[in-house]
């Protein structure tokens, strides 16, 4: 079997040099979807801003396709992996094409100039979400749900091997909620596309998930398939 595109060993994360969670042990191929759970709180946040390097490893080691992922030069990381969190983005005077256009700068050189090639895969990415028809609105105009599927075309756009995203069905409603997973699956199916999220609609996460990591406490309490985990005597006890 091909080695694992992402992987951890003796991963552990925290802030200012103190522990959260330690020994976390992620194998993850290409085209495989993990699905990160827990109780509000318990660190999936700061696992997935230690895999994208916002926060700097407290020990162990992550490796993306066998290299370490703290050797990796910027613009290669940039165009390799792709991220959604769940913060609110505000940006002044920007299209939603502007917007989804952002993911093209990994490859666009110093000047950041798109080309009529970049400016298709934009259309592209924003038709793949459904939000063709707003390429010209105001970012800041159109709602919540909206705003993540444009923020989501971006992330397509960047044509990544890996994409991490905190909770991106948390502004969504139900329907919503499903396309999203949908596209996600699609990326998967079609393009081999790795993806580390996190959720708390278990339900969501017990649909999409090829592997589930459960968070509580200092270590990564479960690794494994959504069968194995989602036992309803384990997770009355995960979420107390």
């Amino acid at each position: 079997m091909a080695h694992p595109f992402v992987e951890t060993k003796e991963m552990t994360v925290g802030y200012r040099g103190v522990p959260l969670i330690r020994d976390i042990a992620l194998r993850v191929h290409r085209g495989e979807i993990l699905t990160l759970i827990g109780p509000n709180g318990s660190g999936k946040s700061t696992i997935l801003k230690s895999l994208i390097r916002q926060l700097a490893l407290i020990g162990g080691t992550v490796y993306l396709d066998g290299k370490s992922l703290q050797t990796l030069p910027e613009r290669d990381l940039a165009r390799t992996m792709s991220v959604l969190l769940t913060e609110h983005v505000r940006p002044e005077l920007m299209t939603c094409a502007d917007m989804a256009a952002a993911g093209r700068y990994p490859y666009t050189g110093r000047l950041g100039i798109l080309s009529e090639e970049d400016r298709l895969r934009v259309r592209r990415a924003l038709k793949i979400v459904n939000m063709e028809s707003y390429a010209d609105a105001d970012f800041r105009t159109i709602s919540d749900g909206q705003q993540q599927r444009v923020l989501l075309a971006r992330v397509i756009c960047q044509e990544p091997e890996l994409i991490l995203l905190d909770e991106p069905t948390s502004y969504l409603d139900i329907k919503h909620k499903l396309a999203m997973l949908q596209i996600l699956r699609r990326l998967v199916r079609e393009q081999a596309v790795t993806v580390i999220l996190s959720l708390h609609e278990l339900e969501l996460a017990q649909k999409v998930s090829d592997y589930v990591l459960c968070v509580k406490g200092e270590y990564a309490d479960r690794y494994g398939t959504p069968e194995e985990i989602f036992k309803e005597e384990y997770i009355r006890r995960l979420y107390d």
